[in-house]
């Protein structure tokens, strides 16, 4: 059973000052969670570039670890873009780890060949997603516009893969489609 907010509220006001103090620095010391999320709220753009960098890496050891082959744990890998997304409500940051998702999947399918349909999806709607996001914002697509080219010029044709990334990215309003273009 979980407490709701309102009776939270209410037993929050309640406490000391330095009661409350103890109560967060209690949940500090016990949950990595809020630990990264303080962090990022009170050291900034420092303690959020080096959650990013962890994350990236975490992702990156799925797909391409130091030592060994990669565990192609997809799930962990998105849990970490879901993680650091909630941490630190960082958007161009999030967006990055998710075009890096997709950019370590297509890495992955053209080192090691055929996956599986479900990795396949994955990518798929991570890129639609990353292109949802760039739609809305010209100068994130901007910022990505290179990456999100290079994801769709490297992945395998076939299986509809390719075919779908391009969909996706043609989709992005700020994409300018070189057949429509007038000379």
């Amino acid at each position: 059973m979980k407490i709701k907010i309102t009776e939270l509220k209410k037993h929050l006001k309640q406490f000391e000052q330095k009661e409350l103090i103890d109560l967060v620095l209690e949940m500090f010391k016990t949950n990595k969670e809020v630990q990264n999320f303080l962090s990022s709220k009170f050291l900034g753009d420092e303690a959020i570039e080096v959650l990013f960098n962890q994350a990236r890496k975490k992702i990156e050891n799925e797909f391409f670890p130091d030592r060994g082959h990669g565990k192609l744990r997809l799930a962990e890998a998105k849990k970490e873009i879901s993680a650091f997304k909630k941490v630190t409500n960082d958007e161009k940051r999030k967006v990055d780890l998710m075009l890096f998702y997709v950019e370590q999947g297509v890495e992955y399918t053209c080192a090691y060949g055929d996956i599986s349909e479900g990795f396949y999806s994955s990518m798929i709607k991570m890129f639609d997603q990353v292109a949802v996001e760039c739609d809305r914002d010209e100068d994130l697509y901007k910022e990505f516009s290179k990456r999100l080219e290079n994801v769709i010029s490297k992945a395998p044709e076939g299986w509809g893969f390719q075919e779908a990334l391009v969909d996706s990215y043609y989709a992005i309003e700020w994409v300018i489609d070189e057949e429509d273009e007038e000379y």
